[in-house]
């Protein structure tokens, strides 16, 4: 009888500790993440920022329980070289605040490619009011209500980006003003809850303190710079992976270009 008792004692304690060990080994759903996507080329705001086939990379850290506020990296890297022979290469730093149907973050922006070293600076660690080549990008966006589900974004470059023409300079070479480059866009869920997806948005640019801006041709005040459709859906690889991918076209009337862009969200 005892020998049976042991016995059973000695099958259940060694039972509860695979279990506690199965329970262990399961992964916690912390504050850290990262996420990775590959896309045919990088369209931002109506611009192309390059042609070549991206691979990007986004790493956030939760500072609350809820996940409303992170700051993170976002990091890119074209797989060639565009055919000015430069290679595309991004990375941005970021704080933000996310509640539902608001959003709103404080971007620094750097990317190097191309940087014309006559009027900006290619050195990652300047940050210099006049040649500096970081941007600093405030974003923000609101979804209003399930009967009216229209998404407006509003953006606005506060600081630097003298290699993006966004810092003006007197004759003698000294700081005179930014531009304050704006983008505003207004996006509609077409089709929803479906299989396939559809949004279709437009958005136009203008400058807080200038006649021209970015986004545009130089040549207007205010223009519409991004008008298109994005279509996504959701690719079950097998049971315990599922792909997220989208097509978008969109075309900038201001610039007259089109493109489309396909993009993955690996992980």
């Amino acid at each position: 009888m005892m020998k049976k008792i042991l016995k059973g004692t000695l099958l259940l304690v060694l039972g509860t500790g695979r279990l506690l060990s199965q329970e262990n080994t399961e992964p916690k759903e912390g504050r850290l993440d990262f996420t990775a996507n590959i896309q045919n080329n990088h369209l931002w705001r109506g611009l192309i920022i390059t042609d070549k086939p991206v691979v990007m990379g986004n790493l956030s850290y939760a500072l609350d329980a809820e996940k409303k506020w992170k700051v993170g990296i976002w990091g890119a890297s074209a797989l060639v070289d565009d055919k000015d022979n430069t290679h595309y290469k991004e990375i941005n730093y970021y704080v933000q605040y996310s509640d539902g149907r608001f959003y709103i973050g404080l971007w620094d922006l750097y990317n190097s490619r191309n940087i014309n070293t006559a009027v900006a600076a290619d050195d990652i660690f300047s940050y210099s009011q006049r040649r500096t080549a970081h941007i600093i990008d405030l974003r923000t966006n609101y979804t209003f209500g399930p009967s009216f589900p229209i998404n407006i974004e509003a953006d606005i470059m506060l600081y630097g980006g003298a290699n993006a023409g966004e810092v003006i300079l007197e004759p003698d070479g000294s700081y005179k003003k930014n531009r304050y480059s704006t983008y505003i866009q207004a996006t509609y869920p077409v089709i929803s809850g479906q299989k396939v997806n559809l949004d279709a948005f437009v958005g136009a640019g203008f400058a807080l303190n200038d006649k021209t801006f970015l986004y545009g041709n130089g040549k207007n005040s205010f223009d519409i710079v991004n008008v298109g459709v994005k279509a996504g859906k959701v690719v079950k690889i097998t049971d315990h992976y599922s792909l997220p991918v989208s097509m978008m076209a969109m075309w900038n009337p201001s610039n007259k270009y089109a493109r489309i862009q396909l993009a993955a969200t690996v992980f």
